[in-house]
């Protein structure tokens, strides 16, 4: 018969363990990946062309498009990468530190939408080159959250925490920034250099701590 101090940590665990799913969220990987401007697309695939629409992503009104483009640095380039519409006011390229070694170029590490004083990258489509003098980005580890998660885990837009990520190879990532807005949907995002630190699978959630 068990005591009343192993009962009380049984169900204590219970009761933790309950907490961790309810306030969990699925994590995403985020592959490299271009967010074009009006002005740019006109560039790369001309005039007034619109970007095609393959399939939605979790966040919503985001898709990733049939479109694919090179992106080229100092000692490398990329083919196919993937655009993700719609677009956007500001072109942005997002990477990962192992493919900014790959090109050959010291990128910052950045909120989305944050591009002053980043370097800029060659795009190319056929024989059609855009140089951007700015956009260049390894995107910040986030959540997305809706107001209504950003209460139940009692943080707010723009907060930093950490988040054990309960994978195949369980991993707490300090330095997590939370988005907060009704447009989102709750989940967290990082780049594959980190989902592969953890051992991600798809399906896998994380939870604050």
């Amino acid at each position: 018969m068990k005591s009343l101090e192993q009962l009380a940590e049984i169900i204590n665990e219970v009761v933790k363990r309950v907490r961790e799913e309810t306030l969990s969220f699925e994590v995403e990987a985020s592959g490299r990946h271009i967010h074009l401007s009006r002005e740019a697309i006109d560039r790369l695939f001309g005039e007034g062309h619109q970007l095609t629409k393959v399939k939605d992503l979790s966040q919503p009104g985001q898709f990733v498009c049939q479109e694919r483009i090179t992106i080229s640095g100092p000692k490398g380039l990329f083919k196919n990468v993937v655009i993700l519409g719609p677009e956007r006011k500001n072109s942005q390229v997002e990477v990962s530190l192992t493919d900014a070694r790959e090109l050959g170029i010291r990128v910052p590490i950045r909120e989305s939408g944050n591009i002053e004083d980043t370097p800029g990258i060659v795009l190319m489509n056929g024989d059609k080159v855009l140089h951007l003098d700015k956009g260049l980005i390894v995107a910040k580890r986030h959540i997305h959250m809706t107001p209504e998660d950003a209460r139940k885990n009692q943080v707010e837009n723009g907060q930093i925490v950490k988040v054990k990520i309960n994978s195949e190879r369980a991993l707490i990532f300090d330095d997590v920034v939370v988005r907060v807005s009704p447009k989102f949907a709750t989940y967290m995002h990082i780049d594959y250099d980190e989902a592969n630190a953890c051992g991600l699978n798809k399906g896998d959630r994380g939870a604050i701590i």
